[in-house]
C-alpha cells in the first residue's frame, strides 16, 4: 500500500487510549516507519480534533485523528528533473557539487520535488540508492539556505567509505561566514554542546545535555558592522555553525531563523571539503567558488 496522497479520519478506540500518536499511527499504518510519522506530525499532516500536536501526544478515547499524507511523501522513486547543477569535480567514484543557497538537498515534507537529488538522477542514472532511494549517493547535506560544496558518491563502495569518514570526523570542512559585529581576537574555538530547544523542537540551541559540538573560527576581514570569518566545524551537528555564532553574539547575516541581521541571503558558504579518495586513498580537496554576495564591493 502506497501512502502517498493518502487521507483518513478515524476515532481513537478504547484500547488505543493513552498511546503516543506516533506509535499509534505506526501500528495502524506500518507502511510508514515511526520516524516518518513523526515527520508528518511535526509538519501538521496529522491533527487531533483539528489541532496540530506533537509526536509525543497521548491520545484519548473518542478523539478524532485526521491524516493527510502529501503527494509523493516517502516515495521510493525519484523523478528526474533538469535542475541546473554546478559540477566542480567528477571521477568514477565521486562527484563534487556546488549547491546554490536556495536548493534543498533531498525530498522531505514540503519538498517532494525540485531538490538536488532530483537533479542528480537527471545527470547520473547509476548512483547508489542505499540506504534510501530518495537520497542517491548523498553522503551528507547542507541546509537549504547554505551554499557550497557537497560530495556525492557514484558507487556503493564509495558511499560506505565516505560515510565512515564523516562519522569518524576524518573530513576537513571549511566555511565562509559573514557575521554581525567585530572581534577582539583573531581566532577562537567555540566548545559548547548543541541540542534541540525545549521551547521549539525545530530549532537547535546550546544546552546542557546536548551533543558535543566544537567550531573553530578565524577572522578574515572586517566589513562595516560585520566580519568575514573562516569557520571549521570540528563536529557536524545540525545548524552547528549558526547556533554557535548565535551563542557568542555574532549571528550570521541573513539568518532570520536564528535572529541574525537582515541580508540578501544566509551568508554561510561551504567553501572547501577535504576527503580521502575512496578508491585511490589519497587526499582530495573539493572547492566551491566564493559566491558574488561574499565579495567585498
Amino acid at each position: 500500500m502506497n501512502l502517498s496522497n493518502y487521507s483518513e479520519v478515524f476515532p481513537v478506540g478504547k484500547t488505543e487510549a493513552g498511546i503516543r500518536i506516533d506509535k499509534l499511527l505506526s501500528i495502524r499504518l506500518p507502511e510508514l516507519s515511526r520516524s516518518k510519522w513523526q515527520e508528518l506530525i511535526k509538519t501538521g499532516s496529522v491533527k487531533v480534533d483539528g489541532s496540530q500536536i506533537k509526536p509525543s501526544y497521548r491520545v484519548s478515547k473518542g478523539e478524532r485523528v485526521e491524516i493527510r499524507v502529501p503527494e509523493n511523501f516517502d516515495s521510493k522513486s525519484l523523478v528526474p528533473q533538469d535542475i541546473p547543477l554546478e559540477v566542480v569535480y567528477e571521477d568514477s567514484s565521486l562527484i563534487g557539487i556546488n549547491k546554490p543557497n536556495s536548493l534543498v538537498v533531498h525530498p522531505g515534507p514540503g519538498h517532494e520535488k525540485g531538490t538536488l537529488a532530483n537533479g542528480l538522477i537527471f545527470l547520473y542514472d547509476d548512483l547508489p540508492d542505499l540506504p534510501d532511494p530518495t537520497r542517491p549517493g548523498i553522503v551528507h547535506r547542507l541546509d537549504k539556505e547554505t551554499s557550497g560544496v557537497l560530495v556525492v558518491a557514484r558507487t556503493a563502495e564509495a558511499f560506505l567509505d565516505l560515510k565512515d569518514q564523516f562519522k569518524n570526523r576524518e573530513v576537513d570542512k571549511e566555511y565562509l561566514a559573514l557575521v554581525d559585529g567585530h572581534f577582539d581576537e583573531r581566532s577562537g574555538l567555540i566548545d559548547a554542546p548543541v541540542g534541540r530547544s525545549n521551547k521549539d523542537r525545530t530549532r537547535m540551541t546550546v544546552k546542557l545535555g546536548g551533543k558535543e559540538a566544537r567550531t573553530e573560527f578565524r577572522v578574515i576581514e572586517e566589513r562595516g558592522d560585520s566580519t568575514l570569518l573562516k569557520v571549521k566545524p570540528v563536529t557536524g551537528r545540525t545548524h552547528q555553525i549558526r547556533v554557535h555564532m548565535n551563542y557568542i553574539n555574532h549571528k550570521i547575516v541573513g539568518d532570520s531563523y536564528y535572529g541574525g541581521p537582515p541580508g540578501e541571503r544566509l551568508m554561510l558558504h561551504a567553501r572547501r571539503l577535504r576527503v580521502r579518495h575512496p578508491e585511490k586513498g589519497t587526499d582530495l580537496t573539493l572547492e566551491a567558488p566564493e559566491p558574488e554576495e561574499f565579495k567585498d564591493s
